[in-house]
């Protein structure tokens, strides 16, 4: 490392220690592919010895980029995790590469736009990962219109095409409405917040066309006063329990609201397994831990993460779109009886 105070260590101290001429330092910090790999580590190692970081104001003045992506989180309750498994997953990816993560957090409601127009009038990343989209999503159609390079963990429906990343809804449904069938369960409910987004408008219809292809009776639970909060989902729990357990099967999309209600269905003394069942979507190991005998389909955020920095990395070099669209698949994690 660097000692504090001393003049930030530059290519040419890189190139001093290694032996190797500036411009080959330089390109093998470029990720240079024509390089030979000992070569790449060489360098990399130097680097790492003493602290080097790229001068980005410097960069951006010679190549017109940043050698920065812009992870741009919509405000979302009732998660648990999320962020930083998505993050994780992003940072490994971007390992051994030029790139760079900034996060940043949007605090409106309603999907603003402001996060985005700054980075566009500022050129402060090459390109954007954008969470939570909606049909039509402001933020994407800006990008859309400046031909800027994006990729969104969901999908939009517009009609020009865009990278993406998303979870297979129609599959993780499938999965668990046959599921809560197969345990002899005959009334299911969907609790799922309508939160605006893409991904609720392809779980709900995935859901009604399950429940029609199974014959099992089925209702979706959707309004902020039911799931916007832990508090309203276990309210919801309870009454659901009160109403004479009516509805046998229960299917949810996010696990702190899963647990919410459970704590509710529980309170009033009813029991899982022998009262009702539940499907879960799993995105951490907090749900499974907590609560090991519950059905959970699982999305590895991890992975999702590394995935949407290599399609975005893919996409700022000019990939063809309709090679940058790809579906996770739902895992089952039935416990082990």
């Amino acid at each position: 490392m660097a000692d504090q105070g001393a003049r930030p260590p530059t290519l040419k101290t890189i190139s001093e220690m290694t032996g190797l001429s500036l411009s080959t330092v330089s390109l093998s910090l470029r990720n240079g592919a024509r390089l030979k790999k000992e070569t790449r580590e060489k360098v990399a190692q130097a680097a790492a010895q003493i602290g080097y970081v790229p001068n980005r104001a410097g960069v951006r003045l010679r190549t017109g980029q940043t050698n920065v992506l812009a992870l741009v989180l919509a405000p979302e309750q009732n998660t648990i995790d999320y962020t930083r498994r998505l993050i994780q997953g992003i940072g490994d990816r971007l390992q051994g590469t030029k790139y760079h993560l900034n996060v940043i957090p949007e605090f409106r409601t309603g999907q603003s736009t402001s996060a985005i127009d700054y980075i566009l009038s500022n050129r402060t990343a090459d390109g954007v990962i954008l969470t939570h989209t909606s049909q039509r999503d402001p933020r994407a159609e800006t990008m859309l219109d400046a031909g800027f390079p994006f990729v969104t963990h969901g999908r939009t429906e517009f009609r020009r095409a865009h990278a993406y990343l998303d979870f297979d809804a129609t599959r993780y449904l499938q999965m668990g409405v046959q599921r809560l069938s197969d345990l002899g369960r005959k009334n299911v409910a969907l609790a799922v917040l309508d939160n605006q987004t893409t991904n609720f408008q392809q779980i709900e219809q995935s859901f009604e066309r399950a429940i029609k292809a199974s014959g099992l009776s089925g209702s979706v639970i959707k309004s902020y006063d039911d799931l916007g909060t832990p508090e309203a989902a276990r309210a919801f729990g309870q009454r659901l329990a009160r109403d004479g357990g009516e509805i046998d099967g229960l299917m949810c999309n996010n696990e702190l609201t899963a647990l919410a209600i459970l704590g509710g269905l529980n309170a009033e003394g009813l029991s899982m397994g022998r009262d009702f069942d539940m499907v879960c979507k799993q995105t951490t190991e907090i749900l499974p831990a907590l609560q090991p005998g519950m059905d959970t389909i699982a999305e590895d955020l991890f992975a999702s993460g590394g995935e949407l920095a290599n399609l975005l990395i893919r996409r700022i070099a000019g990939e063809t779109i309709s090679d940058l669209q790809s579906l996770n698949e739902p895992l089952p994690m039935w416990p082990v009886s």
